[in-house]
């Protein structure tokens, strides 16, 4: 029963490493941490004068990818969802038509992150239900495909 311990793939020059598959973050997850503080801090400035677009656009501006930075990650799920949870209904698709492709993208990201995580915080499953119908109305499925095909997550 030995041979089952050995790992085949360490001897396998084909073998793809997840560092292969996109280009790492640039910064370190100090740097990360405190990035996505500050935008977290601009997004709350941004909600208090009532700018829902220019508080989404801020926060999905530069989000947090790769190994290490969990804590990021969380936070800035915890900053989009406080942007999704304080917008109107009725808002929702223009504040949605603003975004460019690359932003819808990252906001699909965002909601399915949030579906995932149930019970999680302030995390209303109505409320990502209602903005992920209402992106897929603007986006697109097209949206959903390239979503799912990221290996980077959010």
């Amino acid at each position: 029963m030995s041979f089952r311990k050995i790992d085949v793939d360490a001897y396998d020059e084909d073998v793809l490493h997840e560092s292969e598959l996109y280009e790492p973050d640039p910064r370190d997850p100090a740097q990360v941490l405190s990035d996505t503080k500050q935008q977290q801090v601009a997004v709350r400035s941004s909600l208090n004068k009532g700018d829902i677009t220019g508080a989404l656009n801020i926060a999905l501006d530069s989000p947090p990818y790769g190994p290490g930075v969990e804590e990021a990650k969380n936070l800035a799920l915890q900053t989009v969802v406080s942007v999704l949870n304080s917008t109107k209904a009725t808002d929702i698709p223009n504040v949605l038509r603003s975004l460019a492709q690359n932003e819808q993208d990252t906001l699909m990201k965002y909601i399915y992150k949030g579906m995932g995580m149930p019970g999680w915080g302030d995390v209303s499953g109505s409320v990502l239900l209602g903005w992920h119908e209402k992106l897929t109305e603007v986006a697109g499925t097209g949206c959903i495909v390239r979503v799912m095909t990221d290996r980077r997550t959010v």
